[in-house]
């Protein structure tokens, strides 16, 4: 269906208000979306609940007027929170200043035109019988149809029709959202107004590709990293500035958080080529900043290199025996059925871990997101995917733990073997065995969270084990071709 208006929309938005001229645009958009928690196809719908905001900062030249004039600002977003706007002259301050603002946000719509021209007269065509066919009459109705009265009197009803045309669009409806303000200029002349506002409808995230290599016992993996940007604040901007925030902004505050950079913060080193951000520190988040200009489509995703790939990365693969599936675990009171996790016989599961430092190959903050994992197959020399994980913003210097998946040919089997419960205390005796039907040797950490009270003390192990926290210890075990190994061990646990 198509709506046929006979007169220019922007002259009649625009005849009573000052003209502004596009000049300069800025955008920080800020994620608050959990780490690789987005997917582009689930935010298809205009309405689609986005997990992040923006901050929008336009520069116009305008023209101001001495004493009080109005000013129509059209270039806002639909999900513009019009109670963070904020109107400067930063060249001149004090230039001009808001007296009063109204949001407007009635946007054209065929059933918003319809619902204005009740009573009165439209030009309807439509197809009949394989004819088409127009319509001259007065609008009588809207509701499941419409229903129009010709001149000679007769009345008819329409369930649908190919267009609609209008004399002219009615008072009060917009083609875009519109900032009108009532503002008190000093003297006329011409001024850059400086507008920022917060906005919804716009998020962004990472996602990270490793390829991993392993050359005996030797691990290394190159990283790559891609900002995927979404756009659903129902305005488009071109040849903008670009920033990017990662880290948890409180947002309790009604108005928007001034933050200021320190100046002496250094930019990374790795991420200062024009293909990628560049990152420093802001207040206690860290700010990726685009060094040169894009367009941002409404409703749309764009990927941008976050930092040129980084070679030859240092990490570790470990192969993990968990056989309680007991993680990060608190004590509230003393576990004592003497049939708990008696016996289990969970995957051995796979991870890749790297440290973020300069001297294994990073050291620069990385933002939450997805990141994938893929080893190259040399029969082909082709990449093929092995696992993927989700990591938080992860500081400088900290280790980053990727799961993969579960082991194939690592086995591990845990069961109770003896257990004597008494009125205050509990000693208790696992076997653990691990089998590696690999073709080569192969290490697994056995972990042994220590779970039925604080108070514990191991009283004999077949093998040496280290204590990784208060209510943890594990267990490294060698294993070559073929081998099973069996680890016991006796704990015994007391309280008041």
């Amino acid at each position: 269906m198509q709506i046929l208006l006979k007169t220019t929309l922007t002259v009649l938005m625009l005849m009573t208000a000052t003209q502004i001229s596009a000049d300069d645009t800025a955008i920080t958009v800020y994620s608050t979306a959990a780490a690789g928690s987005i997917s582009p196809q689930q935010f298809q719908s205009p309405s689609a609940n986005i997990p992040g905001y923006a901050m929008v900062k336009q520069d116009r030249i305008i023209d101001i007027k001495n004493g009080q004039f109005e000013l129509r600002f059209a270039d806002v977003t639909s999900q513009i929170d019009p109670t963070t706007v904020s109107f400067t002259t930063p060249n001149n301050p004090g230039a001009a200043y808001v007296l009063d603002q109204n949001y407007q946000f009635d946007i054209v719509s065929t059933e918003k035109l319809l619902a204005k021209y009740v009573g009165q007269q439209v030009i309807v065509e439509h197809t009949s019988g394989g004819k088409n066919k127009t319509i001259n009459g007065r609008l009588l109705g809207t509701n499941g149809g419409i229903i129009i009265q010709e001149s000679n009197g007769s009345v008819i009803t329409l369930s649908g029709y190919d267009s609609v045309a209008f004399p002219s669009l009615p008072g009060g409806l917009l083609t875009k959202p519109t900032l009108l303000w009532l503002l008190k200029g000093k003297k006329s002349g011409e001024e850059l107004a400086r507008v920022t506002y917060q906005t919804q409808g716009m998020t962004w995230w990472a996602d990270y590709n490793l390829t991993l290599t392993e050359d005996g016992n030797q691990c290394r993996m190159d990283l790559s990293s891609w900002v995927s940007l979404l756009n659903q604040a129902g305005s488009s901007f071109k040849n903008t500035k670009l920033k990017l925030i990662a880290g948890e902004v409180n947002r309790v505050q009604p108005t928007p958080p001034r933050m200021r950079v320190e100046k002496s913060q250094r930019l990374s080193s790795i991420a200062e080529a024009d293909t990628g951000f560049q990152e420093k520190s802001l207040f206690e988040y860290h700010l990726y900043t685009l060094p040169r200009r894009v367009d941002l489509p409404n409703n749309s995703t764009k990927q941008i290199e976050l930092f040129p790939t980084v070679n030859s990365v240092e990490c570790s693969k470990d192969l993990v025996f968990n056989g309680s599936q007991i993680f990060n675990h608190h004590y509230y009171s003393p576990i004592t059925a003497s049939n708990y996790l008696r016996s289990a016989k969970p995957k051995v599961k796979a991870f890749i871990s790297f440290i973020n430092s300069k001297d294994k190959g990073l050291g620069i903050p990385l933002p939450a997101g997805r990141i994938r994992v893929s080893q190259l197959d040399e029969a082909d020399n082709s990449l093929e995917f092995i696992g993927e994980d989700i990591i938080d913003h992860t500081p400088r210097n900290e280790t980053i733990t990727i799961e993969l998946g579960n082991s194939f040919d690592v086995v591990g089997q845990r069961k109770q073997t003896n257990i004597i419960v008494g009125k205050k205390e509990i000693t208790e005796t696992f076997e653990i065995k691990i089998r590696n039907q690999k073709e080569t040797t192969t290490k697994v950490k056995v972990v042994e969270p220590l779970y039925r009270w604080s108070n514990w003390k191991v009283t004999s192990s077949s093998e040496k084990y280290t204590k990784q926290n208060s209510s943890t210890i594990d267990f490294e075990v060698k294993l070559k071709p073929e081998e099973e190994k069996v680890i016991t061990y006796t704990v015994h646990y007391w309280w008041k």
